[in-house]
């Protein structure tokens, strides 16, 4: 299938309650047009540079999320443009993103990753950690970044009933954050392996890559 029949399935299937973020890492820029030119608009990447080189090029209404490990020294470069930050996992990098994001007065919209799975190379924070950054005086006085919800990365596994274990918590955290935080509006878990498992645990966005683009392109 090509891109946009594997776009067009996805959103035929999605309920409205979830959002699809196209991961177009790695691919070229006629790929995500291709996508575009059916109606995808969010498109996540894993690295600020090939993200801003992608953003400078295309369509200015695509919303760009940045999925993958940010280090702080890079936020600048996305501080123009980027709509939404997936895998917040220190007040530090909050600071960071705040103080960028002044420079174009701008609000930026972030994820705080919670660890879910019990692998060693997922990145993220406890629930308790998470909700410390959120009480904390220094978070309460940014004024140009926003965290909106929280991010999850199930264990890479065949076992579907431990991937929907590890959903599961991660939705009854979010839950719980939702009615002590109102800004707690979305829940990014779910990628091509288990997005199903996601959908029927909450998620309010799911990551999509390799299902949409085909394998990856690495150099």
């Amino acid at each position: 299938m090509s891109v946009a029949e594997n776009i067009k399935k996805y959103t035929e299937e999605l309920p409205d309650t979830v959002d699809l973020v196209a991961i177009s890492k790695t691919k070229p820029n006629e790929d995500i047009m291709e996508a575009y030119e059916v109606g995808q608009r969010i498109f996540g990447e894993n690295k600020i540079q090939e993200m801003t080189d992608k953003w400078e090029a295309l369509p200015k209404d695509i919303e760009w999320h940045m999925v993958g490990h940010v280090q702080r020294n890079k936020v600048k470069y996305m501080a123009p443009y980027v709509g939404l930050i997936h895998a917040v996992d220190s007040l530090k990098l909050l600071k960071e993103v705040n103080k960028q994001a002044k420079k174009h007065d701008r609000i930026i919209r972030c994820l705080l990753q919670i660890k879910i799975a019990e692998e060693d190379s997922k990145f993220g924070i406890s629930a308790g950690d998470a909700e410390a950054i959120l009480q904390s005086n220094e978070y309460k006085e940014f004024e140009n970044v926003a965290v909106v919800g929280l991010m999850g990365m199930a264990t890479n596994t065949e076992n579907d009933d431990k991937v929907a274990e590890e959903f599961d918590y991660l939705h009854s955290v979010f839950k719980d954050f939702r009615i002590k935080y109102p800004a707690i509006k979305e829940l990014s878990m779910g990628m091509s392996g288990d997005y199903k498992v996601a959908v029927k645990h909450g998620t309010t966005m799911i990551r999509i890559g390799s299902s949409i683009f085909g394998a990856r392109n690495y150099n």
